[in-house]
């Protein structure tokens, strides 16, 4: 197996967006907890950094869609903030950071594609942004969450809401009764059906869809039902109904 070669630590303080004054908080949050012998040196790697830098990751995203969505509901903004926070979108910043060669594992974990594996990136992620938290304090975190996260935030990469919550929603705020979901057909084999689904709300147009299950089906009606009442205006990207 060829040797992992790092690149110098500088790289990554660019790519973060903040120089260390005290390297021993960057080097403990890139220490994963398989690169430690025994129990009482757990304090030697990531996992309290990570506990830290989820609350504050939280706080500066929440307080960046305060500011970018002065008019969204509560609701919305707890969707939009989960969605940016998730160990997902944590695990795809520290891959742009490149923390992949600074990854201290134990053999077994780096045998196992440790340094690519989406929990421990995101945790990663979460341990440097609570490592600058207490290097530089909460301006500096800041920082390093907007460098990051701003763009995300301004282009959600998949929609806020699914389908059948965004329809229910849409309806009770005019009024209507909950949508119905009614089985039209269904067909092909057993191991491989076809569900046909309608969704009715009273007094419209019902609109219809196909899936390989009754779920699938139904989000798909919803879906639908709202692009064709300009809810949704594509397929792919939930429109805030305002």
């Amino acid at each position: 197996m060829a040797r992992l070669v790092k690149p110098p630590l500088a790289e990554l303080e660019a790519a973060i967006g903040h120089a260390f004054a005290d390297p021993k908080l960057l080097a403990r949050a890139l220490t994963h907890v398989s690169a430690v012998q025994a129990d009482a040196q757990r304090s030697e790697t990531y996992q309290r950094l990570e506990f830290l830098g989820d609350r504050v990751l939280g706080l500066a995203v929440s307080d960046m869609l305060f500011a970018a969505f002065p008019d969204a509901a509560e609701g919305e903004l707890s969707r939009r903030l989960a969605d940016l926070v998730r160990k997902e979108s944590c695990a795809e910043v520290a891959s742009e950071w490149g923390v992949g060669p600074h990854i201290k594992l134990g053999d077994g974990e780096a045998q196992t594609g440790g340094r690519k594996k989406i929990a421990i990136l995101g945790d990663i992620c979460e341990a440097l942004i609570g490592a600058v938290f207490l290097d530089a304090g909460f301006d500096a975190a800041r920082l390093v969450v907007a460098k990051a996260w701003t763009a995300r935030m301004q282009a959600p990469r998949r929609p806020l809401r699914d389908p059948k919550t965004a329809l229910q929603e849409w309806a009770q705020a005019r009024g209507k009764p909950t949508p119905l979901y009614r089985e039209l057909s269904r067909t092909g084999p057993a191991h491989s059906p076809v569900f046909t689904i309608a969704v009715e709300i009273e007094g419209m147009e019902s609109a219809q869809a196909d899936g390989s299950s009754k779920r699938i089906a139904e989000q798909s009606a919803a879906q639908a039902f709202l692009i064709r009442e300009g809810v949704w205006a594509t397929k792919d990207k939930a429109q805030a109904d305002t």
